[in-house]
Parts: structure tokens; sequence; C-alpha cells
């Protein structure tokens, strides 16, 4: 058995590893960059070793380096987890050529299945039925726009490199092609090395269907049954699910058999994922036509929830079929129990369009209770990095059937706490909640049909956010003061020692500043029996039925939870009217830490409201950075190439002095 396991990872999945590696006595070593020297996984293994900057083309994807981080701890294998190195096939032969056993499928395997096109080409070849569409070598945008008008609108252009919906886009008309083949073939290029698309019939209400399956070095080969990846964004999975609702005994036999074979068609060894479309605008049958659409050559995300339906431990088997040992079940052995349904808890922030969130974690609960799983990457007190995936956690859970599935990750949810970085759990609580959701009437577009409100706390829960981030700071700035006066010898409180407006007759309301989330603003509040109120026009605070939690972070910051939305509260100051607004719309900033893709707008030239003014890449992904006012571009900052920090100006605009100057 493998004795020393070094993880070529980080986050959740290195955690994951790790709890594994313990279970079966083996020695656990962590690599970490600059960025990740205190990070969790570094804590909870057994040594770790460094190896370089932040940057992860300068650490983590710097094969060299991990290899010699497995030779300097006497590693004799290595688990890359998912992402970084996981599908690299030069990695896998370098580990072999180290004599260091690589947990994955063979360099030749990965090779077969890492491009799109000839992965496809060799599931023809074997049987398996795939999407219409061009997957051949040549690249010229004049010929690929002809091969999409063959093939008939709506098309997609997809890399043929990589996945995780980088260098993917949906194209309607044959206007739009184009330009949606540069921003895929750029995205592509970043994110991959490689450039080249391809071309394929977009399926109407396709459902991601998806099996697991596991193949060792004796050539045998089985499917751990399916996971639904339906509910996604921007062809990111949001919710994951096994079984599949709906799936029939029929379908799923057929979908096995088909996953079974494009396994065998490359001797597949270890986990990997075979992922299908599947028609779905009509409920699942016996019948239903589905097409391979890629494999993942490595453990997926989402592998908790086929853990949860079998009973198994997928790393666990990963480790044993690795060191040479024969898969631990026939296909005939394996069985469904149960539901299991996971969600992906991430550092983003679902109202300003999903922009990564980053900083400093000051609190991290999650919702326990029975059949509930969290496979977490960071600990409260920990940072959430500009530098890599912003996945906090996975919150997985497990019952009878989806229903009490679903009831018990809602209620790990409506328990769950973060503090500092945004995140989606507020998103995620309502996709859970939803009814078409419950009832399973969905296809990849249920998040395309929602409104943008759909993503925003409500005015009443931003309301009720900011009177309760005020309120808290009162009260702590009352709590100061009686420390105070206590450290001052004066022990007896009078009424001169409050801080709350005091006057004969009725209490007299007191403006407060604060900040919410940036912006400021300005909050009446006044004290009955020693306690603040908020006083609002609209008077729902009371009645509203939503669940807040309330952070404190010292004296003159809190953070507040609104049915999982985060408001950021700072107190500024008292007895103050209320400031022009307006000034923040004119400067475009950048949402994040990133590099600077473009600048679209010189000095002098007159934008719209809507106009894209920059992109900015971060993490992979490409953001535009739009006007918010109609006038003139009187200042740009930086230049395409530039490393910019979150909030650091870009474009500065000069308003028009009236909405009459505005050209219809």
């Amino acid at each position: 058995m493998i004795k020393t396991l070094l993880i070529a990872n980080r986050g959740e999945i290195a955690c994951r590893i790790i709890a594994t590696a313990r279970r079966l006595g083996i020695a656990a070593v962590a690599v970490y960059s600059d960025a990740d020297a205190n990070a969790r996984h570094v804590r909870h293994a057994d040594r770790a070793v460094h190896i370089g900057p932040a940057a992860a083309r300068e650490s983590y994807l710097d094969a060299s380096k991990i290899l010699d981080a497995a030779r300097h701890s006497g590693a004799d294998a290595i688990h890359p987890g998912y992402g970084f190195l996981s599908e690299n096939a030069a990695f896998a032969e370098a580990c072999e050529a180290a004599g260091i056993i690589f947990v994955g499928p063979t360099a030749s395997a990965i090779r077969a299945m890492g491009l799109k096109d000839e992965a496809k080409a060799l599931m023809q070849e074997a049987d398996v039925p795939v999407v219409p569409g061009y997957h051949g070598s040549r690249q010229e945008p004049e010929f690929l726009r002809s091969k999409a008008y063959e093939i008939g609108y709506p098309v997609l252009i997809k890399a043929v490199a990589g996945g995780g919906g980088k260098g993917m886009r949906r194209v309607d008309k044959q206007i739009a092609f184009d330009e949606a083949l540069e921003a895929a073939r750029r995205e592509a290029s970043g994110a991959f090395g490689d450039d080249r698309v391809l071309i394929e019939k977009f399926v109407a209400s396709p459902r991601h269907i998806e099996l697991q399956v596991f193949g060792d070095s004796h050539g045998n080969a089985v499917h751990l049954f399916e996971r639904d990846c339906t509910v996604q964004r921007r062809h990111q999975k949001v919710v994951e699910e096994a079984p599949a609702p709906g799936m029939t005994d029929g379908l799923r036999a057929r979908m096995g058999e088909a996953a079974v074979a494009a396994a065998k068609a490359v001797n597949y060894r270890g986990a990997g994922t075979v992922e299908f479309i599947v028609d779905g605008s009509q409920p699942l049958s016996d019948e239903s036509p589905f097409y391979f659409m890629e494999m993942n050559t490595r453990l997926q995300v989402e592998h908790p929830v086929t853990e949860c339906i079998t009973g198994l431990d997928l790393v666990e088997w990963q480790l044993r079929v690795a060191d040479g040992e024969p898969l631990p079940a026939a296909q005939e052995d394996l069985i469904i129990d149960g539901h299991a349904v996971e969600v992906r808890l991430y550092a983003e922030d679902p109202e300003t369009g999903f922009l990564p969130s980053t900083g400093h974690l000051h609190a991290l609960e999650f919702g326990s209770g029975e059949g509930v799983r969290i496979d977490a990457g960071v600990s409260e007190g920990d940072d959430v990095s500009p530098f890599y995936d912003p996945m906090i956690a996975k919150i997985i859970a497990h019952g009878d059937n989806r229903d009490a599935a679903l009831d018990r990750l809602a209620n790990a949810m409506a328990e769950t706490i973060v503090a500092g970085p945004k995140t989606n759990l507020g998103l995620l609580q309502r996709i859970v909640d939803d009814e078409t959701f419950r009832a399973a009437s969905f296809d990849t577009s249920y998040l395309d049909l929602w409104s943008e409100d759909d993503f925003q706390l409500s005015s009443e829960g931003a309301e009720i956010a900011a009177a309760a981030g005020l309120i808290a700071l009162l009260g702590a700035e009352a709590d100061k003061a009686d420390r105070s006066r206590a450290g001052s010898g004066h022990d007896a409180r009078t009424p001169w020692d409050d801080l709350d407006g005091f006057v004969l007759g009725e209490p007299v309301p007191t403006s407060y500043r604060v900040d919410v989330n940036g912006e400021s603003r300005t909050l009446r509040a006044a004290w009955n029996g020693g306690q603040p109120q908020v006083l609002s026009d609209n008077a729902t605070d009371a009645e509203a039925d939503v669940s807040v939690t309330v952070i404190q972070d010292g004296e003159s910051r809190a953070f507040v939870q609104v049915d999982g939305f985060q408001r950021e509260v700072v107190f500024t100051r008292r007895d103050i009217a209320q400031a022009d607004g307006g000034a923040s719309d004119l400067v475009a900033r950048a949402p994040m830490h990133g590099r600077i893709v473009s600048i679209l707008v010189g000095e002098g030239d007159a934008v719209e409201v809507g106009q894209t003014l920059a992109v900015v890449e971060a993490m992979k992904m490409e953001h535009a950075i739009k006007a918010r006012i109609h006038g003139t571009v009187a200042k740009v900052s930086g230049a395409p190439g530039d490393q910019v920090s979150q909030g650091a100006p870009l474009v500065e605009i000069e308003a028009l002095e009236s909405a009459e100057a505005v050209s219809p």
C-alpha cells in the first residue's frame, strides 16, 4: 500500500484527500504557495512543502516543483485532486519516469479524452452517441462561421481543451458569431493555453447528467450511477444531486453501458466522469436520447453525492487502484441508497454579477445535523485569496429521498454564517426552496430565466440589514462608554453618560452616517429604555419574516446576514446631513484584483450608460466594466496587461450637465 502521499492541490479537495489518507494510515504531505502558508490544508497535513509564489503557474502548476517536493518528502505517490495538474498528461508521464505513482489515469487516457474534438471522434468509434457538430481541425473564422450556419443556430462554441465553461459561448444568430468566437478563443487561450474551438448544436432544454466511472489496471470498469448537474450558471455547476430526478431504470442502464464503453475505449484506470447531455424537453423515459459531451479524467468536485448514495470512499478507491489493486466491487454489487444533494458555497457576489469576493473570514459557521456533510477548504480566521478558485465549502445533505435531502440541506444552509467576503449563500437558499427546483422541472437554462431581482436581497431586507448593523454598532459604542467610565472610577451611571440624544420630553431621533457595502447613507434612531431603535418610513423591519444574523467586528463595523445575503455596515459619525450622491458613478473601478485585458475608450470619448469601458480578467474569467452614466471620458488609468487591485480607478467620466444633452 502507498505509504506517503503528496497532494498536489489545495483547498477543500486537499483537505478531503488528507482525511482518507489519515484513515488508511498513509502519511499526507501538503504543498503550498506563499499565499497558502497558513492555509487549512497545510495545517491538516502531516507535513508541508513550500513550492513558490502565489501565482499558480509558479507554484501549483509547476510540475518540476511538485516532483521536487515529492522527492524531498519521500512520497511514493502523488494525488493531483482536480484542476491544476490533474489532467496534465505530461505530468502523469513525469511521475512515472520519476518512479512515483500518479493517482489517476494513464497519460494516454488523459490525452485521448483531453481534447474534445478527438474524444468525440473516439466515442463515435465506440458507438457512444455524440452531439451533432464540427469537431475538425480547421480554425479559420470564416470556415467555422459557415459550419455554424450548416449545423443551424443556436450553436455552442466550445474550447477544445479544458472545461468548466471557460472558452464557451452560446450563439443564437450568425451576426453575433464573430464576436463570440473571438471572446471564446481569448478566454480559452488564457485558461488553457490553447485557443482552438469546436462547434456543436445547442440541444434545446438540455439536462446535464453524468456518470461516475471507475477502471483498474486489470481490465475492469464499472459505473457508480449518475449525477444530475443541470442547475448551472454560465456552464458552471451550482447544484449537483444523485441520483438524477426522474431517472428510469432503462435509461440508467443505457447511459451506464455507454459510460463504461467510453472508459474501456481508452483502457481507463481510476476515477473519471463521463458527461452527457440529455434531451429534457420531455420527462425522462427509457428511450430518452442522450449525447456524449466530454470525459473528465479525474475526481469531480461533486463526488460526495456519489459517496453518499453508495456508501463508498472514492478517494480510497483511487488509492487502491493506483497501487495496482483490482476494483473493490463489481457492477452487480453496487446499489443506490437514498438521495444526496450538494451546493457549492463560493466567495462571490450574486448582487454584482457574481464577481469574486476575497478577504478575511471574520466568521464561518456551518449548519449540521443528520445526513449533513461539509467539505471545507477554509476555516474562520482564514483569508479567501484572489489567486485561486473562490470556493469556501461544499454543503452536502443525504436523505431517504429527494425531499428529505433537500429539507436537510435547506436547514444546514439556514444555520450557515459567513462574515467577510460576499457569498452565494442567499442564492443557494432560494434555489433549494424554489418550487420549480423542488419539482425537478428544469434544464440548464433554469437560472437564465430568473429575473435580476432574484439574485438580489430585497429592498426590505436591505433596510433591515442597515438597521440591524446600526443598532449593533450603537450598542458597541454604548458599551465602550461604559468601559471608559468604569476605568475612570465612576461606577454610577447617570443620564448624562448615555449616548442616546437625551432631552426632556419625548426621545428625539438622532441622525447617524453609516456606509453600507461602501455606499454612504443616513439613518435615524431614537433611544427608548436605553435601547436604540432605527426609525424607518416603511416600518417593515418589525414585520418582515427574514433570518438576520449580526457579526460584529470591533466598534465601528458589523457584518449583517439577511437570508444568506451579506451587508457590511460601517459606522462613521452622528448628526450629519445626507451627502450628495452619485459621485461613485463618475469613476469606473476594477471590481476585483485582476489583469486589464483591454481599455475600449480614450480621453475625450463620449460614452453612454451600459457601454463597455474596459475588460478585466480575474480567476480566468473576463468581466466587462460598463459606464453607469452618460458623459465624456476625462481620464484613463492603466493599460492592457496591467495588474490592478480591487477598487483601482480605470476610467473617469465627466457627467453630462443635463439629461437633455443625451443623444436619443
